[in-house]
């Protein structure tokens, strides 16, 4: 896969959160620099809290500054439920985030999913695909939507977005968006973008944080074993970083680096 995977590791998510901040502010201007826009798909699970960590605290200069009117923020897996529901990823990053904003700050663009047609799983990873096509230039011009970043978290299943170990849609290869009907974790009915838009995004970044996953990354670290995790991580090489703590690394042989842009 040519260049590895950067695994950062940090004594606590608080030197994490800041380490990620630097990182996302990066990204933000190399996006801006590529198309007067920054375009980042989220997840959820504990990602959005680490996230408010990240980028509520204030900017120290001009430079460490969060441009939240040029974010165009997308979910990399949303559940088949009202957006007000406990189970939504929208309502988490709401919560966790975006409604912590501080007052006067301008808003980023959320794309969500369509309440309308919940029912039909199918229908709504179409309509969410339909708004990647409206954002990323019609589906004729391009083959796969790139993103400036997608920010993932890592089940202790090795899942990532709602893409689980030894499920068909890891074969997916033509759409952008897919449903799933059948996820092993709860709810069952849910959307996620697919493998090859994962893997084409310009970065990528995991958070992993606490003890209870270390099991999992050693084997995403040192056995692949086929899980989502370690297919990103083999398609993305040097594109993709790894925040984790301390702990969730403890025993894994894999090399980790110092943090640095």
């Amino acid at each position: 896969m040519g260049k590895q995977v950067n695994l950062y590791s940090f004594p606590s998510v608080d030197t994490l959160a800041t380490a990620l901040r630097s990182y996302l502010i990066s990204c933000q201007e190399a996006g801006l620099e590529r198309h007067g826009v920054f375009k980042v798909g989220v997840s959820g699970g504990s990602l959005p809290k680490t996230l408010a960590q990240a980028l509520l605290a204030p900017a120290k200069d001009e430079s460490d500054k969060v441009k939240w009117e040029s974010w165009e923020i997308f979910f990399a897996d949303e559940r088949a439920v009202p957006l007000d529901h406990e189970d939504s990823n929208y309502a988490l990053l709401k919560k966790e985030l975006l409604d912590k904003l501080p007052q006067g700050t301008p808003q980023p663009t959320v794309h969500t999913i369509d309440e309308s047609v919940l029912d039909d799983t199918q229908e709504l990873a179409d309509r969410y695909e339909q708004t990647l096509v409206r954002s990323f230039a019609s589906r004729d011009s391009v083959k796969l939507p790139i993103f400036d970043l997608l920010l993932l978290g890592c089940g202790p299943d090795g899942h990532t977005c709602s893409l689980f170990p030894g499920h068909e849609l890891l074969r997916e290869t033509e759409a952008w968006v897919s449903p799933i009907e059948d996820s092993p974790k709860p709810p069952p009915r849910r959307i996620t973008l697919t493998l090859p838009v994962v893997t084409h995004a310009v970065r990528v970044a995991f958070v992993a944080t606490g003890g209870g996953k270390k099991e999992i990354m050693k084997d995403i670290f040192e056995e692949g074993k086929g899980l989502p995790c370690a297919l990103v991580n083999e398609a993305t090489g040097e594109r993709c970083s790894w925040f984790v703590d301390n702990a969730a690394v403890e025993g894994v042989s894999y090399p980790k680096r110092p943090f640095s842009l």
